[in-house]
């Protein structure tokens, strides 16, 4: 068999994997499916097949490995699922490998993240304590070459790397090896030659926690990895006598329902639900607090947003739920379907949908989906439904009114601050990153860096330079997010990724809002007690 036939029988081959992966589970039902049911199946198959067979044939151009593989891996596979649900997807090899990479929260590189801008690859920021960060690599440095190998994003030099995949590739390898990286910074006319030893680069979800006053701790998480629980519960363990927590669940995309439970467990009452998964082909499952809390309380404000989903919302909900912490931002994004994924071989994967998560009252978490456009449902996550009066309602263990089937409706609104035009065109141009090197190029900062009336020429004339339109009045009218943003890029590169995150947390005005309202979650937290004495000493009676 030729090579260009053996890699179209595989790219086959994984189609029909993932039809019987999702056909088994489209015929699961309480009883037997009929004997027709499961003929139609096998004659869709067959049709595929054969439309396959006919288009691999006699498609004008060649149906080469690059085009084979696009057509079942971008074409006829998620086309399948996506008539299924929204969430319902196929991991090709590189997907499947970069998944497993998220979850596991390590990998053996550099420990930098990088991204592609204007046919240049830019470091974004190095990891603290990893092989990058200690050598001395800046956020804003571009890399050159690796290994010799230039970096060609437009394809102009032969054998180059030329995308930032590619350059993520060849930085990454076994522990112990080395990688030279080229880089060319602002302020030095040759570029620097980088001798990295590659290591284990672990990423903590809890990307910042800090005592943002005192007494009260502050955490932000990224998303739920393998070891995100552990991470949570040593961060708060480590502030010592809380008097209060912000959780910070904004733009968490959600990851491992364990890890959620476990988050969970250690926050509630032992004994206390806090998820429950209920499908068609397997028995409904819920889970409960096994261990607790042990009796260590404290009022915690949790601060969500649009892009707060799936194990995130698990958790905005069970602490909604019993009343454990008070839910403040904006409605979240709704996504409460659950993915069972299946390895297929090769390095690739299903993740199909198998349950629908409930919170402990019994809300759904999942909106509606039905008759929507996979456009229109991204990107109009967080919209509750605009029937109100046909929601779930529910109660809360103390008996507040809480709401289903559209997302977390947080307690309290805080609505994120919308930009201006003159805002949105400086992000998009991303000036304060670009910015912050050249301010950099010819001087240092102290931690207690502000920006100032001296600072604020320097970015004027870099505006200018940059023909990027801009008056007295923009500037004024934004001053306090120009500062900030200015001065979270330049601590980043002075003293790491850490500073920039906590002076930015200092500013930020949900957060600071998400503050404010740490004695009602306290007030919470009492009625919640009461309500779970009152309970128990009803069993007690009882018996």
């Amino acid at each position: 068999m030729t090579p260009r036939a053996r890699r179209a029988l595989f790219t086959v081959t994984i189609f029909f994997a993932v039809c019987a992966v999702a056909g088994t589970f489209l015929q699961r039902r309480v009883g037997a499916e009929s004997s027709a049911d499961e003929s139609q199946l096998r004659d869709s198959l067959k049709s595929f097949a054969n439309v396959y067979a006919l288009v691999e044939q006699n498609y004008a151009e060649p149906i080469n490995g690059d085009k084979a593989d696009t057509a079942i891996y971008d074409g006829a596979i998620p086309g399948m699922l996506r008539v299924l649900d929204p969430h319902s997807s196929f991991y090709d090899p590189k997907a499947y490998a970069r998944m497993r990479e998220e979850q596991h929260g390590r990998y053996y590189g550099v420990g930098m993240t990088i991204q592609q801008q204007n046919n240049k690859i830019y470091v974004v920021y190095p990891f603290e304590g990893t092989p990058s960060f200690k050598a001395g690599i800046h956020p804003g440095d571009i890399i050159s070459a690796v290994d010799g190998k230039p970096i060609s994003v437009d394809g102009k030099i032969p054998g180059g790397l030329n995308s930032s995949d590619q350059v993520a590739k060849a930085l990454k390898g076994p522990k112990g090896t080395h990688v030279e990286a080229s880089i060319i910074r602002e302020g030095h006319p040759q570029p620097l030659i980088f001798d990295l030893v590659r290591d284990q680069i672990p990423h903590s979800s809890v990307d910042l926690a800090y005592e943002i006053r005192p007494g009260v701790g502050y955490i932000h998480l990224t998303q739920f990895q393998e070891d995100t629980a552990e991470d949570v519960r040593k961060t708060v363990d480590g502030f010592g006598n809380l008097k209060g927590l912000v959780f910070d669940l904004r733009g968490n995309p959600g990851g491992l329902l364990s890890q959620a439970v476990e988050v969970c467990d250690h926050l509630l009452t032992k004994g206390q639900g806090i998820v429950s998964q209920r499908g068609r082909a397997f028995p409904d499952q819920v889970y409960t607090a096994t261990h607790g809390n042990g009796g260590r309380t404290f009022p915690i404000v949790v601060l969500v947003n649009r892009g707060t989903a799936s194990a995130a919302e698990i958790v905005s909900g069970a602490l909604q739920d019993h009343d454990r912490a008070l839910i403040v931002g904006e409605t979240t994004f709704g996504k409460g379907l659950v993915q069972t994924v299946y390895n297929l071989g090769e390095n690739t994967g299903l993740a199909l949908t198998t349950y629908h998560y409930y919170t402990p009252s019994g809300r759904l978490i999942q909106r509606n989906y039905a008759g929507v456009s996979l456009y229109d449902y991204y990107s109009h996550g967080g919209t509750p439904p605009a029937d109100t009066a046909s929601r779930e309602v529910k109660l809360t263990d103390a008996g507040r009114t809480v709401y289903g089937g559209g997302g977390i409706t947080p307690d309290e609104k805080i609505e994120n601050p919308k930009n201006n035009h003159f805002q949105d065109s400086l992000l998009y141009k991303d000036v304060f990153f670009h910015f912050a090197p050249v301010y950099l190029a010819n001087r240092t900062v102290a931690r207690n860096f502000q920006v100032d009336g001296a600072v604020l020429a320097e970015f004027k004339k870099y505006l200018t330079s940059q023909d990027i339109p801009w008056t007295e009045a923009d500037l004024n009218g934004v001053m306090d997010w120009l500062k900030i943003g200015i001065k979270d890029k330049i601590l980043t590169i002075q003293f790491g990724q850490m500073q920039g995150l906590r002076a930015r947390a200092d500013w930020d005005p949900q957060i600071q809002k998400a503050l404010n309202y740490l004695p009602e979650a306290q007030a919470l937290e009492d009625n919640a007690h009461k309500v779970l004495t009152q309970k128990a000493e009803a069993r007690n009676e009882a018996r």
